[in-house]
């Protein structure tokens, strides 16, 4: 099936929205293993901490949650999606025909 110049490619809005969907998805996951791997951590910090109150779980804790924020802030925000780089790329391309 072509399209008319002008005309929006149902193909390429069903591959960015699955792009998108695959985005999402892949957030999901880095948010449900932060959880469930930082909620060991933390169990295991409460069963090894003795009476000096030794806690150290929030270190990696606050370390991966840097990772989860960036990564959450790349897909409600996609600066870099696949639109942006067929952008950069045209104006580089324009750039070097000067």
């Amino acid at each position: 099936m072509t399209t008319s110049p002008g005309t929006p490619d149902p193909d390429a809005a069903y591959h960015q929205a699955r792009e998108r969907a695959e985005a999402l998805q892949g957030l999901y996951i880095h948010i449900l293993v932060y959880i469930v791997v930082n909620a060991c951590l933390f169990a295991i910090n409460w069963a090894s901490t003795g009476g000096d109150g030794g806690w150290w779980f929030y270190w990696p804790l606050l370390g991966w949650g840097v990772g989860v924020l960036i990564h959450t802030l790349t897909v409600v925000f996609p600066v870099f999606s696949s639109q942006w780089v067929d952008r950069r790329t045209e104006r580089i391309l324009a750039n070097r025909d000067r």
